[in-house]
């Protein structure tokens, strides 16, 4: 049970930490997701220290610290849950897989990381 604990919260601290890197490049596309959802940009620091955060705390959780693990694992998910409903408040549905995709990995991340 380890081993897919640890696979599917390594997928979720990666695919943080590389949305992270595009949110700090200012990634084009984030910019304009973001404008797409009604997201000021000015916003986009604290989202990526959010997700940096949770991404971390996940990885302190693979180390031995289940608190922290599930503590960060719980944050991702209410953080993508908001994601997921500004996304449906904005009538933006056709790249609403994307932050269902992270919502996802970060429920996947919770469940195996209470029951591991």
């Amino acid at each position: 049970m380890f081993t897919v604990y640890a696979a599917v919260t390594i997928a979720t601290i990666l695919a943080n930490f590389a949305v992270v890197v595009a949110d700090l490049a200012r990634a084009g596309f984030v910019l304009a997701n973001m404008a797409e959802v009604g997201v000021p940009a000015s916003a986009l620091p604290m989202l990526a220290v959010l997700k940096a955060a949770g991404a971390a705390g996940l990885l302190l959780g693979l180390l031995g610290i289940d608190v922290i693990g599930i503590a960060a694992a719980s944050g991702l998910v209410v953080f993508f849950v908001g994601a997921v409903v500004v996304h449906l408040r904005a009538g933006v549905l056709h790249n609403i897989a994307i932050p269902g995709t992270f919502l996802v990995l970060a429920l996947a991340s919770l469940t195996l990381g209470i029951t591991h």
